[in-house]
């Protein structure tokens, strides 16, 4: 799996770098992305294989969201 980092700074908007992300989450892959405390892992919510990437990287049960 290839690991692309973005790095933007401030409240600056990179239209081209956000259209990447979306079209890696469209296609089934995973995005992080920080948050005021931790890092997120986003998907596309109505894709079951992306969902389960996220409990596959989290090392994490399906039972346990």
């Amino acid at each position: 799996m290839r690991t692309l980092v973005y790095k933007l700074k401030g409240n600056r908007t990179d239209k081209a770098r956000i259209e990447k992300c979306a079209a890696i989450i469209r296609s089934g892959g995973l995005v992080a992305f920080p948050t005021e405390t931790v890092y997120g892992l986003g998907a596309n919510a109505l894709d079951d294989a992306a969902c389960a990437k996220i409990f596959a990287a989290k090392n994490r049960p399906a039972e346990k969201p």
